[in-house]
């Protein structure tokens, strides 16, 4: 892949940290950034070396707020009915086929390690991740109905990490409030809040301890908690031992085995 203008990539001990780089914009997606998250995702699944990803923005101020208004163009001139960029309304791309790791078939678990604003578009992001570890200064709001657009996409993704009610109040409220960190853990989309000192040494033990264990198991239960997330749980439990049976080898079966036998006990930690 050639140089990325707005993400910063570093691997490490199976675990890749990819950062949201515009910072003078928030980490808002440009249709650059949408380009380079497509092609990342696509790279991230042929690269066996990695085992989790860690996704976060640049700066203290925003993880991202989403889609660049300043691409959007004058709707001045537009005929009735049709969207900036689009001959009709037929034709719109969801940005969300190219910034979503699972929109793209990555498997692998990715955590959003949240530092600061995360609002409107960036719930593409967090719709998509497996868990979403926060610093204690983030806030979560979805300010489209207040500039005019409604909120679709977003609390659709949403829905699936928070009560309705929850979801409603942050999706009509627009701009007028902002759901803290604190509270965003207590209705279930934050699985952590930390001190904005420790997002990054908390993310990566989290990041780490998962990179550490069998890559198989580990993508054939993401495969399997998603399909939980969105099937009845009959046509769930169906697909349950196929990714069972996919997910376990004499490989990964041995290396359990070796660690369970071992005798050595995981120093782990009480959340």
């Amino acid at each position: 892949m050639s140089k990325r203008e707005t993400l910063l990539y570093e691997e490490s001990d199976g675990v890749a940290w990819v950062t949201l780089n515009r910072p003078e914009a928030y980490n808002a997606f440009d249709s650059v950034m949408q380009r380079e998250l497509r092609e990342l995702w696509s790279m991230l699944r042929m690269n066996d070396d990695v085992r989790c990803v860690v996704l976060t923005g640049s700066g203290e101020k925003a993880f991202s707020t989403g889609l660049d208004r300043g691409q959007i163009e004058s709707m001045d001139d537009l005929p009735p009915g049709k969207l900036p960029g689009y001959n009709t309304p037929w034709d719109f791309d969801d940005p969300g086929k190219s910034v979503c790791p699972k929109s793209n078939d990555l498997w692998k678990p990715v955590i959003a390690a949240v530092n600061g604003m995360a609002c409107g578009g960036a719930f593409y992001l967090l719709g998509e991740v497996d868990f979403i570890i926060a610093a204690d200064h983030a806030t979560f709001f979805d300010p489209h109905v207040t500039y005019g657009m409604p909120a679709a996409f977003e609390p659709i993704f949403l829905l699936h990490k928070m009560p309705f009610q929850e979801v409603a109040r942050l999706s009509l409220l627009g701009a007028h409030e902002r759901m803290s960190a604190k509270r965003a853990h207590q209705v279930g989309l934050v699985s952590e809040v930390v001190p904005a000192a420790e997002l990054h040494s908390r993310t990566a033990w989290a990041a780490g301890a998962i990179a550490g264990q069998p890559a198989l198991a580990v993508q054939g239960t993401v495969r399997a908690l998603w399909t939980g997330l969105e099937l009845t749980r009959r046509q769930a439990l169906d697909h349950a031992f196929l990714f069972t049976n996919i997910g376990t080898d004499r490989a990964t079966l041995a290396e359990g085995q070796e660690r369970f036998s071992s005798g050595t006990r995981i120093d782990w930690r009480l959340r």
